[in-house]
């Protein structure tokens, strides 16, 4: 039986402050023979997301913590090469856990079968993945509604992207901000977005006043930071907060003083609701459907970066906190 060579990325060494190429390493290993009841796969493309940030650090987290000296791990879409179990063939697409290499073996309970009939497969990584999935959750989460005027900061992001396309169908006003005037039309042009503004031309509170004079309902934090200091001033009385990410802080090497106006939580008698999407696997197929009728229909745009290869990875990973995406950020690995 011909074995199998796979280049895989391992971390070297923790970051500190912003990840550079030295904290991994780029390695080549020989996989074993395929056992009984495992499947071999080849993944085809691979997601990078800034959460994962936070798993290079040492302590402990709300996901496992990355090791030194073994693989990454992360989304993934790939190609059966080679499977000893019943029910899983050759050619058959399956989304994994398992990214940041080019092969792999695993029993069937990592792998999730998905349709190859929707394309690009990539999709399964963006909005039909977990990206998208975290932007239908929020919205649930605080029952985000028709009328409602929602603020969404890192908006041409892969979750912000989605989340207002997902509230510009539930008949909300949507306003977003991003790093550049290409984002911020991408913003309205292409995601159908009411207003979009440039943070970095000015102080945030002062552009979302400007956006939105009466208030917001509802702002949806992928940032952090600035963005939602300027968000607890303008929510309306009962506003929500979905906390879905701050990435201002990520790599930062000392905590970051907390926004100055918390007391509006109290005075507005705001909600302000943490999200992790790990809550929302089970509902996974409802989403699927929702959101994958959206796609087939048109009516939901896929926007992706994608960089091409495995040893290109790591510029992309470290791309996310340089603003280099545009939606979703995949590597292609084939």
């Amino acid at each position: 039986m011909t074995q199998t060579i796979s280049r895989e990325i391992h971390l070297a060494s923790r970051p500190h402050g912003i990840p550079t190429a030295a904290n991994f390493t780029l390695v080549q290993t020989t996989l074993p023979s395929l056992r009984d009841q495992e499947v071999l796969v080849r993944n085809l493309f691979m997601s990078v997301d800034p959460y994962m940030r936070g798993r290079m650090n040492e302590g402990k987290s709300y996901v496992p913590q990355f090791e030194i000296g073994r693989p990454l791990e992360g989304g993934a879409v790939g190609e059966v090469v080679e499977s000893r179990v019943t029910g899983i063939k050759p050619g058959d697409i399956v989304t994994s856990s398992l990214g940041w290499r080019e092969f792999f073996i695993a029993p069937p309970r990592e792998l999730q079968p998905v349709s190859s009939q929707i394309q690009p497969l990539s999709v399964y990584l963006g909005a039909l993945g977990m990206t998208g999935l975290t932007a239908w959750a929020g919205l649930n989460l605080v029952e985000v509604k028709a009328g409602d005027t929602i603020y969404i900061s890192g908006a041409a992001g892969a979750v912000g992207s989605v989340a207002g396309q997902l509230a510009k169908l539930r008949g909300c006003r949507v306003i977003g901000s991003a790093g550049s005037d290409e984002k911020t039309a991408f913003l309205r042009t292409e995601c159908g977005f009411d207003e979009a503004f440039n943070y970095k031309d000015g102080p945030v509170l002062d552009q979302l006043k400007h956006n939105a004079p009466d208030g917001i309902d509802v702002y949806f934090d992928n940032v952090g930071g600035e963005s939602l200091e300027a968000a607890l001033a303008v929510l309306r009385l009962h506003g929500r907060i979905i906390a879905c990410g701050s990435i201002s802080g990520y790599n930062a090497e000392k905590s970051l003083p907390g926004p100055s106006n918390l007391f509006n939580i109290t005075t507005k008698r705001l909600t302000m609701k943490g999200l992790l999407v790990f809550d929302w696997l089970d509902r996974q197929a409802e989403f699927r459907k929702e959101v994958g009728d959206y796609c087939q229909a048109g009516k939901l745009k896929h926007k992706e970066t994608v960089v091409e290869g495995i040893d290109q990875a790591v510029a992309a990973f470290i791309g996310l906190f340089q603003g280099q995406n545009m939606g979703k950020m995949v590597v292609k690995l084939t």
